[in-house]
C-alpha cells in the first residue's frame, strides 16, 4: 500500500479538481502545485505550496520550466524501500511524493482547430507533465499517478477504504495507463509534425488510436474485437440506432462509405462481404437505390448501404422492404428516421460531408508488420482516355465507360463490371481468372433478369489474353474500358476489332486485394 502524505497537482483540465483537492487536504495530504492550478486552489481556500517555493527555483522561460527539478523528480523516483535511495534523499533534503495529479497541455485539441499555426502548436507540447507522469509511473510501488479527472473518484474511494492509502494493484493499473497515454501523446505530436513537413512515410512511423467501442465480435463469433479511432479522426462514427456493431459490419460500412463518397452526389452503393453487389446514381437517391439493388437483389439482402446524400422518406421506405444490416449516409431526414425507428436493429451511421471525411492512408497488417499506402482515390482524367479500337465511342458511350471505370476500382480483383450509363448490371469479383470474372458477372446479371447486351464493361487490370474479350463479345457487351499494358495488347485490340467492340485504355490499374 502507498500511504499518501504528499501530492503534486498540476493540471490543464480543472474539471472535478476542487472537490478532489478538498478531499486530499481534508485527509491531511500536503499539496504542491503550479501556475493556474495553484491560483485556483488558493481561490477556493485550499492550502497548497507553490512548486517554486518548494524547490527554491523560480518558474522561468514563460512557464516552459516549472517542475524539472531534482527535488520534484527525486521525490517521484525515489524508492523508499531502497536504503541507499532513502539515504541520498535525506542528504539532499528530498521528501517523497506519493501522489501525482497531472494532465497534459491540450495539444491534440489545439491542432484540430482551424488555422492553427506551427508556433502555437509547439507551445502546446507539454514537457514537464509527461516527465512527471513517467517518473511517478516508473516508481509505481511508491507513487500513484492520476492523469485524468475520471480517476479522481477511484483514488478517493481507495484512500477512504484504506485509511489514506492506495493499493499497489491500482497504482500499477494507473502506471500502465500513463505509458499508454504518453505514447499516444508523443505519437500525436510526431504525426502532426510529419504532416507539417508533408512526410507521409517517415523512417519511423507511429500510430495513435483511442478505443471508441467494443464490437459484438470479430470476423467470427469466437473472435473478440474492438474499434479504435485515429488521434486526428476527421469525422464522428457514432450510430444513431441499431444492434451492436461487429467487425464485419465495420468493414462493410467502410467499404460502402468509400464507394459512395467517391462517386457523384446521390450515388448509392450496396456492399456484401467487402464487395459491391450494386452501384448506381440516378435523378434522386431512391432511384439510385432501386437501380443498385436491381443488380443483385439476392446479395443485397442483409447488405450494407452507402448513400452519398441525405436518406429521405421515399428511400427509407424502399430500403425497409427487405432486411439490411446498416446504412452509412451523409444524413437522414426526420421522416426517414421515423421509418427506421420501426426497424431498430438497422444500424444508421451519419457521416457529414463524405468527401471531407476521406482518409488517404491505407493500413494493412500482416503477420510480421504493417503495410502502408495511399488509398486508391486517384482516377484518370477523361481527356487522358485513349481509344484503341477501330470503332469509336459516342459521347453517350464515353459516359457509360466512365461510369464502369469508376465502379470497377471498388471491386475485388480480378474485377469485371457490366454497366449501363449510371447503374451496374452484373459484377464479377475476386476470381483467380479474369475470364471467370467476365463469365460470373454476366451470369449473375442473367439470373436476375437483366441483360448485358449493349453494356459497358470495366476491367480493373489488363487482359492478358484475348479469351476475356471473346467471352465479353459472346454475351453481347458493347464496349470495354481497361488499363492496357499487356504484352499481348495488340492481340487483345485485334480481338475487340474482330468482334466490333469499342475499347478504351486508361493507362491506370485499380487492383484491390
Amino acid at each position: 500500500m502507498i500511504q499518501v502524505k504528499r501530492a503534486l497537482i498540476s493540471v490543464s483540465d480543472k474539471q472535478g479538481l476542487v472537490e478532489f483537492a478538498k478531499f486530499l487536504a481534508k485527509s491531511g495530504v500536503e499539496i504542491l502545485s503550479t501556475g493556474g492550478t495553484f491560483d485556483l486552489l488558493k481561490k477556493e481556500g485550499i492550502e497548497a505550496i507553490p512548486v517554486d517555493d518548494y524547490t527554491g527555483f523560480p518558474e522561468i522561460l514563460g512557464g516552459r520550466l516549472k517542475t524539472l527539478h531534482p527535488k520534484i523528480h527525486g521525490g517521484l523516483l525515489g524508492d523508499v524501500g531502497n536504503p541507499s535511495h532513502v539515504k541520498e534523499m535525506e542528504a539532499n533534503k528530498i521528501p517523497p511524493i506519493q501522489l501525482v495529479v497531472v494532465n497534459l497541455y491540450p495539444f491534440v485539441e489545439t491542432v484540430k482547430q482551424p488555422g492553427v499555426k506551427l508556433e502555437e502548436a509547439i507551445e502546446k507540447i507539454d514537457i514537464g507533465g509527461p516527465t512527471m507522469l513517467r517518473s511517478a509511473a516508473k516508481n509505481y510501488k511508491n507513487a500513484a499517478v492520476v492523469l485524468e479527472p475520471a480517476d479522481y473518484s477511484l483514488i478517493q474511494k481507495e484512500m477512504e477504504d484504506n485509511k489514506g492509502s492506495i493499493s499497489l494493484e491500482t497504482s500499477f493499473r494507473l502506471c500502465a495507463k500513463v505509458f499508454s497515454y504518453t505514447a499516444f501523446y508523443d505519437t500525436a505530436i510526431s504525426t502532426y509534425l510529419n504532416d507539417q513537413r508533408g512526410d507521409r512515410f517517415p523512417d519511423i512511423l507511429s500510430f495513435a488510436f483511442t478505443k471508441k467501442q467494443k464490437l459484438r465480435y470479430g470476423e467470427n463469433p469466437h473472435q473478440e474485437a474492438a474499434y479504435y479511432e485515429p488521434v486526428f479522426v476527421k469525422s464522428d462514427f457514432t450510430p444513431l440506432q441499431g444492434k451492436e456493431l461487429s467487425f464485419n459490419n465495420m468493414l462493410d460500412l467502410d467499404a460502402a462509405f468509400h464507394i459512395a463518397s467517391l462517386l457523384p452526389k446521390n450515388a448509392v452503393s450496396i456492399v456484401k462481404h467487402l464487395n459491391p453487389c450494386g452501384i448506381a446514381y440516378g435523378r434522386n437517391i431512391q432511384e439510385s437505390f432501386e437501380l443498385a439493388r436491381r443488380t443483385d437483389p439476392i446479395s443485397a439482402f442483409g447488405g450494407i448501404i452507402g448513400v452519398h446524400g441525405i436518406v429521405d422518406k421515399a428511400t427509407a421506405l424502399s430500403i425497409t422492404e427487405n432486411f439490411v444490416e446498416g446504412i452509412v449516409a451523409e444524413g437522414f431526414s426526420e421522416e426517414a428516421l421515423e421509418i427506421f425507428s420501426k426497424k431498430p436493429n438497422i444500424r444508421l451511421v451519419p457521416i457529414a460531408k463524405f468527401q471531407e471525411a476521406l482518409d488517404e492512408i491505407d493500413l494493412r497488417p500482416i503477420h510480421h508488420g504493417m503495410l502502408v499506402q495511399n488509398r486508391d482515390y486517384d482516377l484518370v482524367q477523361k481527356e487522358d482516355l485513349k481509344v484503341v479500337s477501330k470503332l469509336k465511342p459516342s459521347e453517350e458511350d464515353m459516359e457509360g465507360l466512365w461510369f464502369a471505370w469508376q465502379c470497377v476500382k471498388f471491386i475485388k480483383s480480378n474485377a469485371i463490371v457490366y454497366t449501363e450509363q449510371n447503374a451496374t448490371l452484373g459484377i464479377g469479383a475476386g476470381q483467380m481468372s479474369r475470364v471467370d470474372s467476365v463469365e460470373l458477372g454476366a451470369s449473375k446479371s442473367q439470373k436476375v433478369g437483366l441483360s448485358v447486351v449493349g453494356s459497358y464493361v470495366g476491367s480493373d487490370a489488363f487482359f492478358p489474353f484475348r479469351d476475356g474479350i471473346d467471352a465479353i463479345a459472346k454475351v453481347g457487351a458493347k464496349a470495354i474500358i481497361q488499363p492496357g499494358g499487356s504484352i499481348r495488347d495488340e492481340e487483345v485490340i485485334a480481338a475487340a476489332d474482330e468482334h466490333g467492340l469499342i475499347m478504351v485504355f486508361t493507362g491506370m490499374r485499380h487492383f484491390r486485394h
